[in-house]
């Protein structure tokens, strides 16, 4: 699959943290994502400038030195061994308090990759070697490491600071190319761009929905409706984990709505023996299994299934009622501009228009 790289960097947008933590300073990168790494990298600036204004956060770190006082734990082998008393010291292991914490080696990092990605602004530079001034200088943190920090209650006001870095050092930019160029995708990069899709189809309902009163979950875990196993059971059947799950308990005024969406990154339709474009059976009878487990949990109207597939040719629309459950198959056009990829995913989830 080859998709323009200046959508990839709207659905990175979708599913980054920043989206959820800043949307509504971001409407202008979902109008035109070529300025989305211009955009992200002043809200970068802007907080790092703050930090810096009004002290950077800082952490411990655990070292191991002689000093003229003692401090923490005396090494008292270490201490006799090089004679330090002698010189009036005494080798001590101690907390430090020190500016060099991973929150701030990740906003450093991505200064200097805003550097690289902006060349004509100098400011990010310039932050960047006043962070090295005041101390930072460790390498950067995994990326992955962000979200932990983001759930550290001391680091509570960095948050937008790491969200931004963390958007930053993850953008598939090349500097280089034209924002409309096609960016061709190896075989490596399928499971990155299907957990990708995954997350940008979450960050988007969640930032547009949350406000209106629906409920948007991530991740949830499905237990099967069983009645009766055998023994070793439960150690070979398969889990299911859901994509995204929306909820609102009277959203237009026809009652309460559960919406069970599965991703995927392919083709929405196979061809079959007959070269006919058909349902893949396959995810077919995935969203037919997670809606099926739960009926017997549900006392109101039955939960909704959405595939939904980025569209490679001819788009899709269309919705089926199985035994009081609509499911619908839909696709989103990654190749349109900002706006139309956000109505395409708003339009997937409205109300039905087959009855049951």
């Amino acid at each position: 699959m080859r998709i323009p790289i200046r959508n990839l960097w709207l659905l990175q947008l979708y599913a980054s943290q920043l989206y959820r933590s800043a949307g509504a300073s971001l409407v202008a990168a979902e109008e035109n994502p070529e300025d989305l790494p211009d955009l992200v990298a002043r809200i970068l600036a802007e907080q790092v400038t703050t930090r810096l204004h009004t002290g950077l956060s800082v952490g411990f770190q655990h070292i191991t030195r002689s000093t003229h006082r003692v401090r923490g734990r005396i090494n008292l082998l270490t201490t006799e061994r090089h004679q330090l008393l002698r010189r009036g010291q005494v080798n001590c292991t101690f907390d430090e308090i020190v500016t060099d914490t991973p929150a701030n080696r990740l906003a450093k990092a991505a200064l200097e990759r805003a550097a690289v990605l902006i060349p004509h602004d100098s400011r990010y530079r310039s932050l960047a070697l006043q962070l090295e001034a005041a101390g930072v200088r460790g390498p950067c943190p995994p990326i992955s490491s962000a979200a932990a920090m983001q759930r550290q209650r001391l680091l509570a006001r960095d948050r937008l600071m790491i969200a931004a870095a963390e958007l930053l050092l993850t953008l598939a930019i090349p500097a280089t190319e034209s924002g409309d160029r096609m960016l061709p995708l190896s075989p490596s990069d399928e499971q990155y761009l299907r957990k990708l899709f995954e997350h940008a189809v979450y960050g988007f309902y969640r930032h547009r929905l949350t406000s209106t009163g629906w409920t948007v979950a991530h991740g949830q875990r499905l237990n099967w409706n069983i009645t009766a196993a055998s023994p070793g059971m439960a150690a070979i059947l398969p889990g299911m984990q859901l994509d995204v799950v929306l909820a609102h308990p009277n959203p237009s005024g026809a009652g309460p709505r559960r919406i069970v969406i599965d991703t995927k990154f392919t083709s929405i339709t196979k061809p079959n023996q007959y070269e006919t474009e058909k349902l893949s059976s396959g995810y077919v009878y995935q969203i037919y299994a997670y809606l099926m487990s739960q009926d017997s949990q549900e006392s109101g109207p039955k939960s909704e299934g959405l595939m939904l597939h980025p569209s490679l040719g001819t788009p899709i629309d269309e919705e089926v009622v199985i035994q009081g459950h609509r499911i619908r198959f839909a696709t989103v056009n990654l190749m349109a501009d900002g706006r139309m990829l956000a109505n395409e995913l708003l339009t997937a989830i409205t109300p039905p228009v087959v009855e049951a």
